[in-house]
Protein backbone atom coordinates (compact mmCIF):
# COMPACT_ATOMS: atom_id res chain seq x y z
CA UNK A 1 0.00 0.00 0.00
CA UNK A 2 2.68 2.17 0.37
CA UNK A 3 3.99 1.49 -2.77
CA UNK A 4 0.81 2.24 -4.25
CA UNK A 5 0.73 5.68 -2.52
CA UNK A 6 4.39 6.73 -3.23
CA UNK A 7 3.91 5.66 -7.01
CA UNK A 8 0.17 8.00 -7.45
CA UNK A 9 2.09 10.58 -5.89
CA UNK A 10 5.20 10.61 -8.42
CA UNK A 11 2.77 10.08 -11.23
CA UNK A 12 0.89 13.04 -10.18
CA UNK A 13 4.10 14.99 -10.22
CA UNK A 14 4.70 13.81 -13.63
CA UNK A 15 1.66 15.23 -15.12
CA UNK A 16 2.35 19.29 -13.48
CA UNK A 17 4.37 21.87 -15.79
CA UNK A 18 7.70 22.77 -14.48
CA UNK A 19 7.87 26.40 -13.08
CA UNK A 20 9.73 29.16 -14.99
CA UNK A 21 9.46 32.28 -15.19
CA UNK A 22 5.93 33.63 -14.17
CA UNK A 23 4.49 37.19 -16.07
CA UNK A 24 5.44 40.46 -14.22
CA UNK A 25 2.50 42.15 -12.33
CA UNK A 26 3.87 45.36 -13.16
CA UNK A 27 0.90 47.24 -15.31
CA UNK A 28 1.94 46.89 -19.03
CA UNK A 29 2.57 50.31 -21.48
CA UNK A 30 -0.78 50.24 -22.74
CA UNK A 31 -1.85 50.32 -19.83
CA UNK A 32 -0.68 53.64 -19.12
CA UNK A 33 -2.34 55.75 -21.32
CA UNK A 34 -5.75 57.43 -19.95
CA UNK A 35 -8.69 56.68 -21.63
CA UNK A 36 -10.00 59.85 -20.27
CA UNK A 37 -7.44 62.16 -21.96
CA UNK A 38 -9.26 63.91 -25.04
CA UNK A 39 -8.44 63.02 -28.54
CA UNK A 40 -6.12 65.63 -29.85
CA UNK A 41 -7.27 65.57 -33.46
CA UNK A 42 -9.71 62.65 -34.83
CA UNK A 43 -8.35 60.38 -37.16
CA UNK A 44 -10.41 60.90 -40.09
CA UNK A 45 -10.42 64.39 -40.06
CA UNK A 46 -10.76 64.51 -44.32
CA UNK A 47 -13.38 67.46 -45.75
CA UNK A 48 -16.62 66.57 -46.12
CA UNK A 49 -16.42 64.57 -49.54
CA UNK A 50 -17.82 66.20 -52.68
CA UNK A 51 -20.14 63.82 -53.66
CA UNK A 52 -21.87 64.19 -50.44
CA UNK A 53 -22.05 67.55 -50.48
CA UNK A 54 -23.76 67.92 -53.64
CA UNK A 55 -26.58 64.86 -52.66
CA UNK A 56 -26.75 67.24 -49.36
CA UNK A 57 -27.17 70.11 -50.98
CA UNK A 58 -29.17 68.85 -53.57
CA UNK A 59 -31.76 67.70 -50.69
CA UNK A 60 -32.32 70.66 -49.20
CA UNK A 61 -32.53 72.31 -52.06
CA UNK A 62 -35.59 69.99 -52.87
CA UNK A 63 -36.68 70.59 -49.37
CA UNK A 64 -36.97 74.15 -49.46
CA UNK A 65 -38.78 74.69 -52.71
CA UNK A 66 -41.19 71.90 -51.17
CA UNK A 67 -41.83 73.84 -48.22
CA UNK A 68 -42.74 77.21 -50.97
CA UNK A 69 -45.33 74.89 -52.57
CA UNK A 70 -46.70 73.84 -49.14
CA UNK A 71 -47.12 77.64 -47.69
CA UNK A 72 -48.82 78.33 -50.63
CA UNK A 73 -51.20 75.11 -50.08
CA UNK A 74 -51.24 75.65 -46.03
CA UNK A 75 -52.44 79.03 -46.19
CA UNK A 76 -55.21 78.36 -48.82
CA UNK A 77 -56.36 75.40 -46.32
CA UNK A 78 -55.85 77.57 -43.53
CA UNK A 79 -58.09 80.89 -44.92
CA UNK A 80 -60.69 78.07 -45.95
CA UNK A 81 -60.71 76.17 -42.46
CA UNK A 82 -61.30 80.12 -41.32
CA UNK A 83 -64.18 79.90 -43.02
CA UNK A 84 -65.04 76.79 -43.12
CA UNK A 85 -69.00 75.61 -41.94
CA UNK A 86 -70.27 72.63 -39.94
CA UNK A 87 -68.55 69.56 -40.73
CA UNK A 88 -69.68 67.90 -43.38
CA UNK A 89 -70.92 71.21 -45.51
CA UNK A 90 -69.79 72.68 -48.70
CA UNK A 91 -67.14 75.44 -46.90
CA UNK A 92 -65.68 72.28 -44.44
CA UNK A 93 -65.41 69.96 -47.36
CA UNK A 94 -63.19 72.88 -49.37
CA UNK A 95 -61.38 73.24 -46.87
CA UNK A 96 -60.60 69.40 -46.22
CA UNK A 97 -59.95 69.46 -49.74
CA UNK A 98 -57.25 72.04 -49.17
CA UNK A 99 -55.56 70.09 -46.51
CA UNK A 100 -55.45 67.56 -48.75
CA UNK A 101 -53.29 69.44 -50.64
CA UNK A 102 -51.35 70.58 -48.35
CA UNK A 103 -50.33 67.58 -47.08
CA UNK A 104 -49.33 65.94 -50.72
CA UNK A 105 -47.44 69.58 -50.97
CA UNK A 106 -45.37 68.62 -47.93
CA UNK A 107 -44.25 65.30 -49.44
CA UNK A 108 -40.87 66.37 -50.74
CA UNK A 109 -39.68 67.92 -47.20
CA UNK A 110 -40.51 64.07 -46.02
CA UNK A 111 -39.11 62.56 -49.02
CA UNK A 112 -35.43 64.25 -48.72
CA UNK A 113 -35.69 63.73 -44.87
CA UNK A 114 -35.97 60.12 -45.42
CA UNK A 115 -32.93 60.80 -48.98
CA UNK A 116 -30.53 62.00 -46.34
CA UNK A 117 -31.31 59.24 -43.41
CA UNK A 118 -30.70 56.65 -46.43
CA UNK A 119 -27.43 58.62 -47.24
CA UNK A 120 -26.27 58.29 -43.78
CA UNK A 121 -27.54 54.32 -43.54
CA UNK A 122 -25.28 54.05 -47.09
CA UNK A 123 -22.31 55.34 -45.83
CA UNK A 124 -22.70 53.12 -42.74
CA UNK A 125 -22.94 50.30 -44.81
CA UNK A 126 -20.41 50.66 -47.12
CA UNK A 127 -17.79 52.38 -45.16
CA UNK A 128 -18.48 51.16 -41.54
CA UNK A 129 -18.67 54.18 -40.78
CA UNK A 130 -18.83 57.95 -41.19
CA UNK A 131 -16.43 60.84 -41.25
CA UNK A 132 -16.25 63.23 -38.50
CA UNK A 133 -17.16 65.80 -40.98
CA UNK A 134 -19.15 64.26 -42.81
CA UNK A 135 -21.45 63.45 -40.52
CA UNK A 136 -21.65 67.11 -39.55
CA UNK A 137 -22.40 67.91 -42.86
CA UNK A 138 -25.50 64.88 -42.35
CA UNK A 139 -26.95 66.20 -39.26
CA UNK A 140 -27.02 69.86 -40.23
CA UNK A 141 -28.34 69.18 -43.56
CA UNK A 142 -31.28 66.79 -41.20
CA UNK A 143 -31.74 69.52 -38.96
CA UNK A 144 -32.62 72.03 -41.27
CA UNK A 145 -34.99 69.82 -43.23
CA UNK A 146 -36.34 68.68 -40.24
CA UNK A 147 -36.83 71.88 -39.03
CA UNK A 148 -38.97 71.95 -42.07
CA UNK A 149 -40.32 69.07 -42.00
CA UNK A 150 -41.65 69.75 -37.78
CA UNK A 151 -43.44 73.54 -39.00
CA UNK A 152 -45.19 72.06 -41.85
CA UNK A 153 -46.49 68.99 -39.14
CA UNK A 154 -47.41 71.57 -36.89
CA UNK A 155 -49.63 74.07 -39.30
CA UNK A 156 -51.27 70.84 -40.99
CA UNK A 157 -52.03 69.93 -37.04
CA UNK A 158 -53.41 73.78 -36.48
CA UNK A 159 -55.85 73.04 -39.77
CA UNK A 160 -57.20 69.98 -38.58
CA UNK A 161 -57.72 71.03 -34.91
CA UNK A 162 -59.68 74.07 -36.65
CA UNK A 163 -61.25 71.45 -38.72
CA UNK A 164 -62.16 69.38 -35.68
CA UNK A 165 -60.50 66.32 -37.79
Amino acid sequence: MRHLALLLILALDACSAPGGPYPSLQPRPAEAIDPRLPVVRPINDRPVSAALARKLAALIKAARSGNTAFDEAASEAERLAASAGAPQSEGWIAAQEALTAAIAARKSSSAALGDIDALAAGALQTHAGIAPNDLAAIKSAQAEVGGLDARQAARIDAIQKRLGI
